[in-house]
């Protein structure tokens, strides 16, 4: 048992059941035993890889993406930022990709949203020099035009689960079983909130929610719409929540998200479908597969022109790093990406120009 499950058992024991919101929230963010507070997870030596860690060029298009968005609304002074950094590579290569973009840097500023101490000291590191600032959330992003990235941030947000059960749902709970944390189920009550998802689903079915989405999206969104931008939200996941999704991940593999809580890294599929209404009046994209925006920006021209000066196993990392990012069988169909815009603005390139919600029902 480790030492927050031993905490969280006795929450329970007294207080009864946790929602499964509660529980994510206390094993990735307990100030003492949280999983994102006390450590590195990602590479080699952490439990998951990100993008930007596999290659260079994710956070090099992602960053002349942006770039041209901000020139398309005409270069104002404006702020750049990222929720869920990381170690700071995705900003590192944005800011490297874009030194060419007249203006950019004299005009724009950094702002990383990160609670964490020990990623913001890597931060730090890779950002050297850079105009960057951090910030504890996103509401505490200035007024100003904003152009902002969040890569694998929303999947790590707090989720809650709920079972269709004939004209109501039933959440699931994590509660005790002897001294083991194990879910079950809340008893049967209608929801409004989920009223409409009885059109779609049957007995048996899973729904997941995110409550803390929606003050996100809302925070970001409404600068963009009040001051002009673009959000950029690439993460795993699909229009519409449907099955259950939540899993942990501890060495590189799947693990059980009830056995070593703050230990593992929870997650659970981004519902796209959800912020883009949430984003409202932002206009959305259409809804497009990692891969497929990749190679709309470039991928392979700039794959092709890093090859030439690469051979043996460096040249075989950097083939493998390509087809990882973009291959369907990989996070090219897994991973998806949505792009949010003022209403009339031009979306970012690479965006197919057509409503999501006509896309994707």
């Amino acid at each position: 048992m480790t030492a927050l499950a031993g905490i969280l058992a006795r929450r329970i024991a007294a207080a009864g059941p946790l929602s499964l919101a509660e529980y994510m929230a206390e094993c990735l963010l307990n100030p003492a035993h949280g999983y994102y507070a006390t450590r590195d997870p990602l590479g080699a030596a952490g439990d998951f890889t990100t993008a930007p860690e596999i290659s260079q060029m994710f956070g090099e298009l992602i960053g002349l993406c942006l770039a041209q968005s901000w020139l398309d609304q005409g270069a104002p002074r404006a702020v750049l930022a990222e929720a869920g950094p990381g170690r700071g590579t995705l900003m590192a290569d944005i800011w490297r990709a874009t030194r060419g973009v007249p203006g950019f840097h004299d005009r724009v500023t950094i702002r990383l949203i990160e609670a964490s101490p020990v990623l913001r000291k890597a931060q730090a590191k890779r950002l050297t020099g850079a105009p960057v600032d951090w910030l504890e959330s996103l509401d505490a992003l200035p007024e100003a035009p904003t152009w902002f990235v969040a890569n694998e941030f929303f999947d790590a947000l707090p989720i809650r689960q709920f079972r269709r059960d004939g004209d109501g749902w039933r959440e699931v709970v994590v509660g005790l079983q002897g001294d083991a944390l194990v879910p079950g189920l809340s008893p049967r009550a209608p929801l409004a909130e989920l009223q409409h998802r009885l059109a779609d689903t049957r007995d048996g079915d899973i729904v997941e929610t995110c409550p803390a989405a929606r003050p996100a999206i809302e925070a970001v969104a409404g600068r963009i719409a009040r001051q002009g931008g673009a959000a950029l939200i690439v993460d795993y996941g699909d229009w519409r929540s449907k099955g259950d999704t939540f899993q942990a991940l501890e060495n590189h593999a799947y693990a059980d998200p009830f056995a070593r809580p703050g230990q593992a890294d929870l997650t659970a599929h981004v519902d796209f479908e959800a912020l883009a209404r949430f984003a409202v009046p932002l206009s959305a994209s259409a809804l497009m597969p990692q891969g497929v925006l990749l190679a709309a920006l470039g991928i392979e021209t700039r794959a092709a022109r890093l090859a030439q000066s690469l051979d043996g196993a460096a040249l075989d990392a950097h083939i493998a790093a390509f087809r990882r990012l973009t291959h369907a069988e990989e996070m090219g169909t897994l991973f998806k990406a949505l792009a949010l815009v003022p209403d009339g603005a031009p979306l970012p390139p690479g965006f197919a120009a057509r409503s999501a919600a006509k896309d994707d029902g």
